[in-house]
């Protein structure tokens, strides 16, 4: 599950961002002082993010008014120093809270409750029977061709159009925005690095100076999108 962290307190912080990196199925997105940022990050980066820790107590900008202002609702943990918050955390459809100081073994509850429910929302939404899952069928010109996910290497935005780079067939041009294919393909391999780019990560072979490099193509990484991506190389880097 992918994850961002917003406290306004740099100990309470990192803590549970250290808590995300040692959960093994938590991936740590971004981790942020103020819900403003938070904000900005999530609608210029389009990051794809499960799971929000959130600190209800917060400056100019509270969790709860933060949560509520999110046109999409990740599943939703609050972290507060004061239990009174608690009954305001379940009304904007908290999973669950932690009463600070948080112990390991609080966060490790609360974050395989998420994980369950994040699990049943996903077989919810993966519905279809599993060999239609690595399938993606585009309208280019007059036909429509079925691409072979696992196959994308990156895509491409050119105006109102998509150019969909594989290593099977010659690149496919057909009508979209990266924001609509991005929702139908498994964030877990695929990412969106520049606002015209998004790469398969598996199929990345190098990394120099900012570009990415997906043989013969380098690809830009975008100033808006190089916090995520670092954060992914970083969780698997040894």
């Amino acid at each position: 599950m992918r994850c961002m962290a917003i406290d306004d307190e740099p100990l309470a912080l990192a803590q549970i961002t250290g808590y995300v990196t040692k959960t093994p199925f938590l991936e740590l997105v971004s981790a942020q002082t103020n819900a403003f940022d938070a904000i900005r990050l999530l609608k210029e980066t389009e990051a794809s993010v499960d799971l929000l820790f959130v600190d209800i107590n917060m400056p100019d900008m509270n969790g709860l008014d933060f949560v509520r202002s999110l046109r999409r609702h990740p599943l939703v943990i609050f972290t507060t120093a004061y239990a009174e918050y608690a009954l305001d955390g379940f009304q904007v459809d908290a999973l669950d809270y932690l009463l600070k100081p948080i112990g390991y073994t609080d966060f490790l509850r609360s974050a395989e409750k998420a994980f369950r429910q994040y699990k049943l929302l996903m077989n919810e939404k993966l519905s279809l029977p599993e060999n239609d899952l690595t399938k993606l069928f585009v309208k280019s010109e007059h036909k429509i061709i079925q691409i072979d996910i696992p196959a994308i290497t990156h895509i491409e935005s050119r105006s109102e159009y998509l150019r969909i780079y594989t290593e099977t067939i010659s690149p496919v041009m057909t009508l979209g925005s990266l924001k609509s294919i991005e929702e139908k393909l498994p964030s877990a391999h695929f990412m969106r690095v520049h606002r015209s780019y998004i790469v398969n990560l598996q199929k990345i072979t190098a990394i120099e100076r900012n570009h990415i490099l997906i043989p013969p193509h380098h690809i830009p990484v975008g100033d808006q999108y190089n916090e995520p991506f670092r954060a992914y190389l970083a969780r698997h880097s040894c």
